[in-house]
């Protein structure tokens, strides 16, 4: 029954029990009156600003207490204060002798300026006559805020006067120390091939440092320029010599149609070579120079530099014991481009050579083979009188025989085993003749040689000869007083002929012998530096 009854007055979970007075409908209860709420106000206290005020100034207040105790503790220190600088060197915080070291190493340099073409040159103060005192400059920054100036500003950062004395003197010697790298030289009016044809270029001025105006400008603030650390060079123009070159394009067009040509001879053999330039080539080395003496006021010459290059290449080709004179050849091409000339003739020298002696030679046939008189070589080695196989010795060139400038164009060629002479003008044989050379006692010796005198009656002491039209060539000992040459049938005694009847046999004493009629027609035709050239 009990269970019964309580699953009666169990109700499933979430199922709606009926209201009790659901079987007794009736009014709903009455509504309660809403009292009104009140909004709660905040107690009163200290503004936010008020406080941050007060932080910042107490804040305020102990830094300045802090910057106060620690400017003083500089100022009282032995240091100077951090932020001096004296010109553009820190040396704050540095004791005296420190900042005088740093000033001695670390000054700034000073730029030279030539503004107007925006160049300009790095140099030390003290080789303008900007010297610093190092010591007295690190007292005086040292000083600072202590003696002068505020030491707020020594703190925060300033500049220091360095101490400087000015020397005009040492100024002009730095400012010409570096003229040459300052000068921009005039350039004078020039001619120049230009698609193949020849043009006037125009002058141009150029500009040098003025050394007193600068030095001047210099000394009319010296700390104020050191400090600035850029100073403005005075500069004067320099005026070109000449302003026109269009007289000379003619003439240059003219020398320019033809290539430059050295004819190289070499005396010893006869050749001649040429070292040539193409007109595109040495149309870059002409060159237009004031001349007062020449018409017009000027005249035509070669880049001194770019002749000299094309005459060490041709010498570069020549053999080891050969050689050049450039300086006499630069000197006779500008004489000759002067002249509106564009060949000319250069002259090989030869070195001195060495020789091995070979077994079962002697000097005599040594010098014989190599075209020397004997007492030459004895010279060139000492005075030696006799040789050893396997010995070096010392061989005269030709050019000892050669004291006058050789004639190109003409060459005597005479034959010993032949006795006869070749006389030859511009490669051409011009005269043949019948000769007589020297006796084997007293020969005639082979070599190359040239005339060297004209006598026109010679008298040979020791044989008592005089000899007509006589052309010497060589002296057969050095430094002698005698020389074999040319000559004409000689006399003695006043009127007696020799030898008239021994043409083409040996029966002189060294000379070469010729009829009259031809050593006349030679004497004449062959002036001093012919080169004559005596085979065996």
């Amino acid at each position: 029954m009990h269970s019964e009854q309580h699953a009666q007055n169990t109700l499933p979970i979430g199922a709606a029990r009926p209201p009790s007075y659901a079987t007794r409908p009736g009014p709903p209860p009455p509504m309660l009156p809403r009292l009104p709420v009140t909004p709660h106000k905040p107690r009163p206290g200290v503004p936010l600003w008020l406080i941050a005020g007060v932080a910042l100034g107490v804040s305020t207040v102990f830094a300045g207490v802090f910057a106060l105790i620690l400017g003083v503790s500089m100022v009282n220190g032995d240091s100077i204060l951090p932020g001096v600088r004296v010109g553009g060197v820190s040396v704050g915080g540095l004791s005296v002798i420190e900042a005088e070291e740093r000033l001695t190493r670390q000054w700034p340099v000073v730029l030279l300026q030539d503004r107007a073409t925006d160049r300009q040159w790095q140099i030390e103060p003290a080789r303008i006559g900007l010297i610093i005192d190092p010591a007295a400059s690190a007292a005086r920054a040292f000083g600072y805020g202590r003696v002068s100036g505020d030491a707020v500003s020594g703190i925060i950062g300033t500049s220091v006067t360095p101490v400087l004395t000015f020397d005009p003197e040492i100024a002009r010697s730095g400012l010409a120390s570096l003229a040459d790298q300052i000068t921009q030289p005039a350039v004078d009016a020039q001619i120049a091939l230009v698609g193949g044809r020849v043009q006037a270029l125009p002058a141009r001025d150029g500009r040098a440092v003025d050394i007193e105006s600068t030095a001047a400008l210099i000394a009319s603030d010296p700390v104020g320029w050191l400090e600035h650390g850029e100073i403005p060079m005075k500069m004067v123009a320099l005026a070109p010599a000449i302003t026109d070159a269009a007289p000379m394009v003619a003439a240059a067009e003219a020398l320019l149609a033809n290539p430059l040509t050295i004819d190289v001879y070499d005396p010893r053999t006869g050749g001649i070579s040429q070292w040539t330039a193409a007109p595109q080539s040495w149309a870059g080395w002409l060159r237009a120079e004031s001349d007062p003496a020449a018409p017009g006021g000027l005249r035509l010459s070669l880049e001194d530099g770019a002749l000299r290059g094309f005459l060490a290449q041709g010498e570069a080709r020549l053999e080891s014991d050969q050689y050049i004179d450039v300086d006499a050849v630069v000197e006779r091409v500008q004489a000759a481009i002067g002249q509106r000339s564009s060949r000319v003739t250069a002259r090989i020298y030869h070195r001195d050579r060495q020789r091995v002696v070979l077994p079962g030679e002697t000097i005599i046939s040594i010098a014989y083979d190599e075209g020397v008189p004997y007492p030459w070589i004895q010279q060139a080695n000492g005075g030696i009188q006799l040789v050893n196989a396997g010995q070096a010795i010392t061989i005269p060139s030709v050019d000892h025989f050669m004291p006058f400038e050789p004639v190109p164009g003409k060459r005597i060629i005479v034959s010993l085993s032949q006795q006869r002479v070749w006389v030859y003008e511009n490669g051409a044989v011009k005269w043949e003749w019948p000769a007589s050379t020297g006796i084997a006692s007293s020969p005639t010796w082979p070599g190359i040689y040239q005339v060297i005198s004209h006598v026109p009656n010679a008298y040979a002491g020791n044989w008592n000869l005089w000899m007509p039209n006589f052309m010497g060539v060589y002296q057969p000992i050095p430094g002698a007083d005698f020389t074999n040459g040319f000559h004409g049938f000689p006399t003695r005694g006043g009127g007696q002929i020799l030898w008239e009847n021994s043409l083409g046999t040996r029966v002189t004493y060294g000379c070469i012998l010729l009829s009259n009629t031809n050593i006349q027609q030679l004497y004449d035709w062959a002036e001093d530096g012919v080169v004559v050239e005596i085979r065996a």
